[in-house]
């Protein structure tokens, strides 16, 4: 499984880097903070994943990166993605090392 650091994924968001951004934590979560992603919470995705491209980057994150590397793992094993990156650390990482006036859960 490929992934990327919070650091990596903000040199992308800084070069306007054409990927998608995948959230994957329920609707509650996202109220709380945010990285602006596609919300598509973990349960949905069997049923949504053809909102994920294929043909470019698609990075994936949830709270903390197991839930993401769940949902890399099932669309790598069951819809054949080869394009997608796990968050390392999730959103409390980028809380930490990036942006710390996000409030965190």
């Amino acid at each position: 499984m490929k992934s990327i650091t919070v650091t990596e994924l903000k040199s992308w968001k800084d070069a306007n880097e054409d990927f998608q951004l995948i959230d994957v934590r329920e609707s509650y979560e996202n109220d709380i903070c945010t990285l602006n992603g596609i919300l598509i919470p973990m349960n949905e995705v069997p049923a949504e994943f053809r909102q994920i491209d294929k043909d470019k980057k698609v990075v994936v994150h949830c709270r903390s990166g197991k839930r993401s590397a769940n949902v890399i793992q099932f669309l790598e094993q069951e819809h054949g993605y080869t394009n997608l990156y796990n968050l390392e650390g999730g959103i409390l990482a980028w809380i930490e090392e990036v942006d710390p006036s996000i409030e965190a859960y």
